[in-house]
């Protein structure tokens, strides 16, 4: 049988800015003009909240923030290069980026030769937006699982080139912190997308609430996929890459629970006690927890990138395996909850 390296990863979009503007989010959500008087200033804000933010308006805290996120990054980099993969595989929610009003499918692989996509802007990195970069496809890889998966009864959609756009921020975003280094990315990849924003992806064009046009119920869009059979999809992908020819890294690359996606907060801070609970769960490998977690659960949290992790969950309990390492990055002010884990195949 084929081995698998199954990675978690966050594609936490600031991480490519600097530290001054990692709370950017917050700034934004703070103009909410239907925020309770007492949240409006750090006066009435969680204890917790406050002391992130300071008196420099979370600047000493986002070099904390990034410190612990760059060193996961590192620690599934090494896994990475450790393991020297065939193809990496990359499950990532598309946000009104490739897919638009034309066509939302619910799940569907890119099986391109190759893929360009510019820079993030104002980057730590120092790289202007222009610079082209490049990472290989696999498209026999990618034809094969998807053939794969539609014999099993996952009619899956596919494509040979982009439609609106190279790559989404939940692909580039991956492999640019899994380079954050700036060593070069060698593997060729196939991005999994996922429709994770499901009810908001065209109501909500896959970002933040629009404060000047709050949605109404008949706004909103179609579900994405329900968790379980993402979960199952994840197994299925598990079961056709290990009987496959290849050594295949497969990778969810998504934050968790989302301030600007969680009503019950304001959109001002994310669900950490419901991010932890899936946490636990994860770090012990109770996948039951995690099939059985409704897509009510995911949306009351601001959960929905959770939908990457489901497949890998999946995958995970395919193939009877528990990570190896796992840590969770928990914030008030820096949008969402991050979690990582390296699970390598048996030595």
């Amino acid at each position: 049988m084929a081995e698998i390296l199954a990675l978690g990863i966050s594609h936490y979009p600031p991480l490519s800015g600097h530290d001054e503007t990692m709370s950017g989010i917050l700034k934004h959500m703070l103009q909410n003009p239907s925020l309770p008087e007492k949240l409006k200033t750090p006066a009435g804000w969680p204890e917790g909240m406050r002391a992130e933010w300071g008196s420099d308006e979370g600047k000493s805290s986002a070099t904390k923030h990034r410190e612990k996120l760059v060193h996961w990054m590192r620690k599934a980099r090494k896994a990475l290069d450790d393991f020297n993969p065939d193809l990496v595989l990359i499950w990532g929610d598309d946000q009104y980026e490739n897919f638009h009003e034309d066509i939302i499918p619910p799940y569907a692989i890119s099986a391109h030769p190759g893929f360009e996509f510019g820079s993030p802007k104002n980057n730590v990195w120092g790289e202007p937006p222009e610079k082209i970069n490049r990472v290989k496809g696999n498209v026999e890889a990618g034809k094969a699982l998807a053939t794969g998966l539609i014999n099993a009864g996952f009619d899956v959609a596919y494509s040979y080139k982009p439609l609106h756009h190279p790559l989404g921020h939940a692909f580039t975003n991956a492999i640019f912190y899994l380079d954050y280094d700036r060593k070069g990315f060698p593997y060729p990849v196939v991005p999994f997308a996922i429709n994770c924003y499901g009810r908001k992806v065209i109501a909500q064009k896959g970002g933040r609430p629009n404060f000047s046009k709050p949605l109404a119920p008949s706004d909103l869009d179609p579900p994405a996929p329900t968790p379980w059979r993402l979960f199952d999809l994840g197994a299925e992908t598990a079961r056709i890459l290990q009987e496959s020819p290849w050594r295949v890294a497969i990778i969810a690359s998504s934050g968790w629970s989302h301030a600007f996606l969680t009503a019950k907060t304001h959109y001002l801070y994310p669900d950490t006690e419901a991010d932890r609970g899936l946490y636990d769960a994860i770090r012990t490998g109770d996948y039951k927890f995690w099939k059985n977690y409704s897509a009510t659960a995911v949306e009351d949290s601001g959960q929905q990138e959770v939908l990457n992790w489901m497949c890998l969950v999946g995958a995970l309990n395919e193939m009877k395996r528990v990570p190896a390492e796992a840590g969770f990055v928990d914030t008030w002010i820096f949008n969402s909850s991050k979690c990582f884990v390296i699970a390598p195949p048996a030595a």
